[in-house]
């Protein structure tokens, strides 16, 4: 199995003030933010990646950009709508604090499968283009360069989360009990069987294991040995 990391761009001037920026154009990193996804493109440094496949907004392929700059030969990167931030319609750019006045709010919080936003996009909708877009690209990727190919997807909170939720199994109304932070990076890897959480929103650690990684298809029963320091799994 092929292995994606899934990274959410770094924090931007419209996550600090509270501003749903949805798809609109201009939205860079911050400092802060750009501080967040060096780390994140550090801790990928040591894991030979294959490809970087990246939401087309300023903030993602600003984050995709300091990603491939870390690795020791910079990998190619793909563009792909399937993986672009929700499109909010009429909540884009307004305030969190104003939106959560709206009735749709409470729906959002507790039923977002039932959500769509007024003149944008359902959650449905963008569960199901993400996840088709990180399956079709982890297929290809592993075609390419074998079953221990690592690749990153940089995409937004919402959309990763609804990944997450497809690969956890877990229905859409349940997404909102996960959490994916700026430049956070969460590991999946597609089975044969059924896909492998690996890791959700992990913010540090060392990550060497992955490279040169030869995953075994099955799920190891009590747990397994974990993997070993030489990055195989024991």
């Amino acid at each position: 199995m092929a292995t994606v990391l899934l990274v959410r761009h770094g924090r931007t001037d419209a996550n600090v003030q509270g501003v749903l920026a949805g798809r609109a154009a201009g939205v860079r990193l911050d400092d802060v933010g750009r501080g967040q996804a060096e780390r994140t493109a550090e801790r990928l440094a040591v894991v030979p990646l294959v490809g970087v496949v990246t939401s087309p907004l300023e903030r993602c392929r600003e984050t995709s950009e300091l990603l491939r700059a870390r690795q020791g030969s910079a990998p190619g990167l793909t563009v792909d709508d399937g993986l672009t931030e929700c499109d909010y319609g009429a909540w884009q750019g307004r305030s969190l604090a104003e939106l959560a006045r709206e009735a749709l709010w409470s729906t959002v919080q507790a039923y977002p499968a039932a959500v769509t936003f007024p003149g944008g996009e359902s959650l449905a909708a963008v569960q199901a283009r993400a996840v088709a877009a990180v399956r079709r690209h982890d297929a290809v990727f592993e075609e390419r360069h074998g079953p221990g190919a690592v690749w990153a997807a940089v995409s937004h909170g919402d959309v990763i989360k609804a990944v997450l939720a497809d690969a956890l199994g877990m229905h859409l109304d349940l997404f909102q009990r996960l959490d994916v932070g700026p430049a956070s990076v969460s590991l999946v890897r597609y089975g044969p069987l059924r896909p492998h959480v690996i890791a959700l929103n992990t913010q540090g650690g060392d990550l060497a294991w992955l490279a040169g990684a030869r995953p075994a298809d099955d799920a190891p029963l009590g747990g397994g040995a974990g993997h070993d320091a030489t990055g195989g799994t024991a």
